[in-house]
């Protein structure tokens, strides 16, 4: 099951029972492959917040949902998150979801397509106040261009 990618503890515990392994023998694997650090749910949220933030360009928001919902613990997808958005400039994220999610149609002149953005941004997990900036930056500079 690891040879493939990352799992965290929780998956591997879910995918043993669904084979209908033992509970001692599904503790005995989680504390070998422990040891052997094979399994290690740091290194997971990790790989997991490096995906979302530089394969997927999702936010920090969304990040830390998606690690959380593998299973892990909250303090520990949070540091994960915190490490790897740490070195990132959020703002250009935002700038280029916008500029993905605007390429087809520029325009920002209507308050239906500003709502529909917004809630774009913030679904792909960006906070709400940044993307408010962005979306008012962008429509401002969209009329001086006229």
């Amino acid at each position: 099951m690891l040879a493939r990618r990352e799992l965290c503890e929780a998956q591997i515990r879910t995918r043993l029972a669904r084979r209908q392994f033992e509970s001692d023998d599904i503790e005995e694997a989680i504390a070998r492959l422990q040891r052997e650090r094979a399994l290690d749910d740091r290194r997971t949220a990790l790989a997991c917040a490096r995906t979302e933030a530089h394969v997927k360009r999702h936010g920090r928001l969304r990040a830390l949902r998606q690690i959380e919902m593998l299973g892990i613990a909250r303090d520990v997808a949070r540091a994960a998150v915190a490490e790897v958005f740490g070195d990132l400039d959020e703002d250009q994220l935002i700038e280029q979801a916008l500029n993905r999610r605007l390429r087809h149609d520029p325009s920002l002149e209507e308050p239906t397509a500003v709502r529909r953005v917004h809630r774009y941004l913030l679904a792909q997990g960006f906070d709400a106040a940044r993307v408010h900036a962005a979306i008012r930056s962008r429509a401002r500079h969209a009329g001086h261009d006229d």
